[in-house]
């Protein structure tokens, strides 16, 4: 292929009449012209080529940011349900705190009742055990009277 350089110093020889030989201008025309049509398709298969390459970059683009508003709506999703489970996480925990409470002040009340509860009883054991003493000696009374009679 002929450089830019080649067809620049390009030289013909003069014919006696300061013209140059017409075969040699033919055949130099001739083969410029070959390949001037091999860069000219060259140029119009990159020109196509890059057309190409240019509308699968706009479409990766389209493709990249199509995948960073998914990514970043998938943050957003995950952080809202994130917010929801430490919301839920509180409540469960509140909730459990008010039952924990709520049982702990019936178990404070049930005892409560047991221990009146214990204490009447022992009160009741005390008078009881105050008249079976009392029986017990009268009854000891009796027997000493009966004896000394």
């Amino acid at each position: 292929m002929i450089t830019p350089l080649e067809i620049e110093n390009k030289k013909f020889a003069k014919q006696m009449m300061n013209g140059y030989n017409v075969d040699e201008v033919d055949d130099f025309l001739d083969q410029l012209t070959v390949d001037y049509e091999k860069l000219y398709k060259e140029n119009t298969d990159t020109k196509a080529k890059i057309d190409e390459l240019t509308k699968s970059i706009e479409h990766y683009k389209s493709i990249e940011s199509t995948l960073q508003g998914t990514l970043l709506m998938a943050q957003t999703t995950a952080e809202e349900v994130k917010n929801v489970a430490k919301q839920q996480a509180e409540q469960i925990i509140s909730d459990a705190q008010a039952t924990a409470k709520e049982t702990l002040i019936n178990i404070e009340n049930e005892l409560t009742i047991k221990k009146k509860e214990l204490d009447d009883l022992q009160k009741q054991f005390d008078i009881y055990k105050a008249k079976m003493e009392s029986l017990l000696i009268s009854q000891l009374e009796l027997l000493k009277d009966v004896n000394k009679d």
